[in-house]
């Protein structure tokens, strides 16, 4: 997973024509650092994704902007438009992470 380290970046990358992974997290989140555990072998399944992450901390305009109230949370983006949301709530597991990324297709 790719890390986000400016807001140029992250627009670009959102605006790609392919849809794209962004993981809202930070250093300090216990379910952030569970995700990370687990999130590998996700990503190796899901590869027509491209993964990225971004520290929600560093980017509080960004997460408000695009409603991320809990981490970790992914976003599904695609020519800048975020076509799905994996809140925290709901990413607690492989299993939760899979159902979410099933359903998009």
């Amino acid at each position: 997973m790719q890390n986000i380290t400016t807001n140029e970046q992250f627009n670009e990358i959102i605006a790609s024509e392919q849809p794209v992974i962004v993981k809202f997290y930070a250093g300090w989140c216990p379910d952030c650092t569970r995700m990370n555990m687990f999130i590998d072998p996700i990503i190796e399944e899901y590869n027509q994704y491209t993964w990225y992450e971004i520290n929600r901390d560093d980017f509080p305009e960004l997460a408000e902007k695009y409603q991320v109230l809990g981490i970790p949370s992914l976003l599904i983006f695609k020519n800048s438009e975020k076509l799905a949301h994996l809140h925290s709530a709901n990413a607690k597991s492989p299993d939760d992470v899979k159902e979410f990324l099933n359903a998009q297709s």
